[in-house]
């Protein structure tokens, strides 16, 4: 199996527990505070990590503590981040509220991210030109997404695009895109439509060859140009559903390096999100393929 490369973003997550999400100019008292590392590219690339990939991270992190605390993460689970720069600019912020539900709500400050761009992807053509598929999220600028994904094309390594947070397609290339995976509300923006057929073929008609929307409990929907099914997931209970969709974009990286069919890699996808939204936190909740290959066998879905 070829190595993945992850082209993203790292956040160091700053996470309130809260009784309930407040309404707009409402206030709350939150019941529990923490510090923890995120962002989605660091995500994905430490749940393709755990799920059995060689993995490569190329991002942009501050010369702060919180950097430094980013590469003991990534040394520690065994991601090669050679490529991730230090800048002046200090390490993106996320701050997460997450109710007794497990439903979230989420804003960031990008800080260093924003400063990864094409000469970044440029230093990086070696390991994009040995990989087999590069992941990719919309935490960092456009320009460095579509840079990495037209790299990535040129070597012939299959490119999966996350667009979160989302912005209508118009904005961002996707031609050199193979595999669109939004969230719900992520596809709503992305297309500005609810109808998952219409919207999804209207991203095929740019250039991917299939769109996977996550339909949390319900599993997934994939769009292809020839096909159109869904893909349920186990019945779990929800704790915080914060990492769900990084734990479901590593697992598919996964599963498709591994040569798994496209419906395959999503069922794969849909048990390790559905893992991860049993423990609360993101990094801590990702899970390691010996849970998932157990989940699998034991569960009762089929």
């Amino acid at each position: 199996m070829k190595p993945v490369t992850v082209v993203g973003s790292y956040l160091t997550g700053l996470t309130m527990r809260v009784g309930r999400l407040p309404r707009p100019g409402e206030t709350v008292v939150a019941e529990r505070y923490s510090e923890v590392p995120g962002g989605k590219g660091s995500n994905q690339a430490i749940a393709a990590r755990r799920l059995g990939a060689k993995v490569h991270f190329v991002g942009c992190i501050g010369s702060d503590g919180r950097g430094d605390a980013a590469m003991e993460l990534w040394r520690s689970e065994g991601v090669d981040a050679e490529l991730v720069r230090r800048s002046s600019t200090p390490t993106g912020l996320g701050f997460v509220m997450v109710d007794r539900a497990g439903a979230n709500a989420i804003a960031i400050d990008p800080g260093a991210n924003g400063e990864l761009g094409a000469a970044d992807v440029e230093r990086a053509g070696a390991v994009l030109s040995g990989s087999g598929l590069v992941l990719l999220q919309l935490e960092v600028s456009a320009r460095a997404m579509e840079a990495a994904a037209k790299r990535a094309r040129a070597f012939g390594a299959r490119v999966i695009l996350n667009p979160a947070p989302a912005v209508p397609a118009r904005e961002i290339a996707l031609e050199d895109v193979d595999i669109v995976t939004p969230n719900e509300e992520e596809f709503r923006l992305l297309t500005g439509t609810e109808d998952i057929e219409a919207g999804a073929r209207e991203i095929l008609s740019r250039g991917p060859k299939a769109v996977v929307v996550t339909l949390g409990a319900r599993g997934a929907k994939v769009v292809t140009a020839d096909d159109s099914y869904s893909v349920p997931a186990p019945a779990v209970k929800a704790v915080d559903t914060t990492g769900a969709g990084d734990a479901f974009n590593g697992a598919l990286a996964v599963a498709l390096s591994e040569g798994e069919p496209l419906r395959q890699a999503v069922r794969f996808a849909n048990y390790a999100g559905a893992l991860s939204v049993t423990k609360p936190e993101v990094v801590a909740s990702l899970p390691r393929r010996p849970e998932v290959d157990e989940f699998i066998r034991n569960d009762v879905l089929e």
